[in-house]
């Protein structure tokens, strides 16, 4: 015999403005099986609890039905309060009378009788419900971070600081990112390797962390604790135990034409060859693909020359397998190229270059040495236009969105040249200024002031050349007139785009990505660095263009997800999972193997099961749902042709108590 408690919240006048709650606590009363229905002003507050607790006690419920607001704010809250009055939590259900009436009503009188209607469903489906309890997973508390630029960095000194073991896999040569190439970072002007290099070498050193450079992810399994993870570790063609890094090998390399990845192509590298300076590791790797050893089975000038013996041509790819218990997804991001732009040349002008290749040419270690000189004859730049929300902001170019940190880095490139070229002319093409962070909107102002840039609110329409000078027409909307300047070079702040290859990725690691490739967060205000796929997480530009200070604090907001994940010795989940029918056990199912639920999990929770009879024969295969997996999105539900498959919580019998009280 059911005996209900129904609880209806006042939600101070969020409710009470729009619905009777006093009348609705009378009808609800007179629903069969309900013994207590009782209203009260704040119901998730502590003394509302202790209402519901007690009530529980004393009149020996066997459900709980509150009509307040949203599940998805306060049924945790009110399930709790069940479990420590002793009632299963999940025989409590919530009525969302606030969403569902009064914030979308104004006539009392419709919003209460809907009210009333909400209450009656969930007194009917709570009359069904099941005691559940929750599924216990064991857990492996290490973590993969994947991607070794600042944010991946952040990461996995994080939760190496905290104790547990990290893989930090990158696919580039060395860690270091997009970050590693800047010259200066806004808008403090800290010289970015000075910051950076410390955090590069204590990852290398810190006993907590494996790092796989020149690696990239083969393959991913499993679930949250319990991940199987396959790492392609690509040859290098060098023994990085026997190399102590002196730089004999790509200093005698006679393939010297190679356009530099980290310059940005603006100067040349060997076949062998490590990405830059202070690369972590230091070790070389010898680029097959122009190598004249793997080309024509010549040279070995390298294999000579080195004094540790060192090189190995025969070393061959490695596939490390992995167990991990969490995933922290630190890809960064990628530029669009200057050819993607026919107004500007389509990648013709030598001159028209990308914000990347400035910082090169800007920094001490570039190709240049610091100093801004045209690429097409060498000479130093008297004249730079910086152009900014190239492609950006542009649905024309299939990219409405913001690149968020272009005002800020076109502003401290401006001023830098000022610095470097103290006579040159500055200008800067703008559709509006965002500065949005701490000491951003100073920065932007002292460089118009303090180093007289010129800034110019418009887009420019075109650029061609002429006398050997690169000709901008554009408009200055706040002066209302056409521009036409002559200048040496133009940098493009081009639009920040997914990284490459990162449809792939999420694919193999399941997680949502939206129409621009950038992985999707679980919720944008409450769950941020959390993906829909449980135990993975993440940081940085992978999910949205986003400067240093955000990239690490995402990092660190990452590292403090998995640490609080490894803190419990198992992995408490909700039993709200999907079970193939099994009833009356051990072999009748009406399952009748189509797999129609295997093929359309998007978790790969579907499983295969031989029904075998007391003889030993194989009677059918039918499927079996790995709970630990299961998210409970539904999908193999509704794919059941014979309705073999029901999801706790929701199962059929209750949908239809619901739609019979109605």
């Amino acid at each position: 015999m059911a005996r209900i408690g129904v609880f209806i919240c006042h939600c101070g006048e969020n409710i009470a403005r729009t619905v009777d709650v006093k009348a609705v606590a009378d009808k609800a009363g007179q629903i069969p099986g309900v013994v207590l229905a009782i209203d009260y002003r704040y119901m998730c507050s502590a003394p509302g609890q202790n209402r519901i607790k007690e009530a529980i006690k004393k009149n020996r419920l066997s459900g709980v039905v509150v009509a307040a607001c949203s599940p998805h704010m306060h049924e945790q809250t009110f399930r709790n309060a069940c479990l420590e009055a002793g009632l299963n939590p999940y025989l409590c259900e919530m009525a969302n009378i606030r969403e569902q009436c009064s914030w979308v009503h104004e006539d009392k009188e419709v919003a209460t009788a809907k009210a009333i209607d909400l209450v009656r469903l969930m007194v009917e489906k709570v009359k069904k419900n099941h005691s559940l309890q929750p599924i216990y997973v064991p857990m492996n508390r290490k973590a993969l971070v994947i991607g070794g630029g600042i944010a991946g960095i952040q990461a996995a000194l994080d939760i190496a600081n905290g104790g547990h073991q990290v893989i930090l896999v990158e696919k580039n040569p060395s860690i270091g990112g997009h970050m590693a190439q800047l010259s200066e970072t806004f808008p403090t002007l800290d010289c970015s390797q000075c910051i950076l290099t410390p955090r590069m070498v204590e990852v290398a050193r810190h006993e907590n962390i494996m790092l796989y450079t020149y690696s990239q992810i083969e393959e991913v399994e499993g679930y949250i604790g319990n991940f199987q993870v396959k790492i392609r570790k690509k040859a290098r063609s060098v023994d990085a135990k026997r190399c102590t890094g002196c730089g004999e090998c790509y200093q005698k390399c006679p393939v010297k034409n190679i356009p530099s990845e980290f310059d940005e192509g603006l100067s040349k590298r060997t076949a062998i060859y490590i990405p830059f300076p202070q690369a972590v590791p230091n070790t070389p790797v010898i680029d097959r693909e122009h190598c004249l050893w793997f080309i024509r089975k010549r040279c070995q000038a390298c294999s000579k020359i080195c004094p540790r013996q060192a090189i190995n041509y025969d070393q061959e790819d490695e596939i490390i397998s992995e167990e991990i218990g969490a995933i922290v997804v630190a890809t960064g991001f990628s530029l669009l190229p200057t050819n993607f732009y026919g107004e500007y040349g389509q990648g013709r002008f030598k001159d028209v270059i990308s914000a990347l290749q400035f910082e090169r040419l800007l920094s001490a270690n570039g190709p240049t040495g610091g100093e801004v000189r045209r690429l097409s004859d060498g000479k130093e730049a008297k004249a730079v236009a910086f152009i900014s929300c190239v492609g950006s902001r542009d649905p024309a170019k299939g990219i409405p969105y913001c690149s968020r940190i272009c005002c800020m880095y076109t502003a401290k490139h401006a001023m830098l040249y000022k610095h470097k070229v103290e006579d040159g002319q500055a200008f800067v093409f703008y559709m509006d200024v965002r500065a949005g962070g701490k000491n951003y909107e100073e920065f932007v102002r002292r460089t118009i002031e303090e180093d007289e840039v010129q800034y110019m609110r418009g887009r420019v329409s075109w650029i061609y050349e002429r006398d050997g000078k690169l000709v901008l027409q554009g408009a200055d909307t706040l002066a209302g007139a056409q521009v036409e300047i002559a200048v040496d070079m133009v940098v493009l702040a081009s639009a920040i785009c997914a990284a490459e290859g990162a449809t792939e990725l999420a694919q193999k690691l399941r997680i949502s990505y939206d129409q621009y490739n950038f992985f999707s967060e679980a919720h944008p205000k409450l769950r941020p660095v959390e993906t829909n796929t449980a135990g993975i997480f993440l940081a940085g530009s992978c999910q949205a263009p986003k400067d240093i200070p955000d990239s690490v604090a995402q990092g660190s907001a990452a590292a403090s997800k998995v640490l609080g994940l490894f803190s419990r010795e198992q992995l408490e989940k909700e039993p709200l999972v999907a079970k193939v029918n099994r009833e009356p056990p051990p072999v009748f199912s009406t399952c009748v193997g189509c797999f129609n639920c295997e093929r359309v999990c998007p978790y790969k929770a579907v499983e295969r099961e031989e029904v075998i009879d007391r003889s030993g024969n194989l009677i059918k295969t039918i499927a079996k749902v790995n709970e630990n997996i299961c998210t409970g999105c539904g999908l193999c539900v509704v794919a059941c042709p014979n309705g073999s498959i029901d999801l706790e919580g929701i199962r059929d019998e209750e949908v239809y108590a619901q739609i019979n009280a109605l």
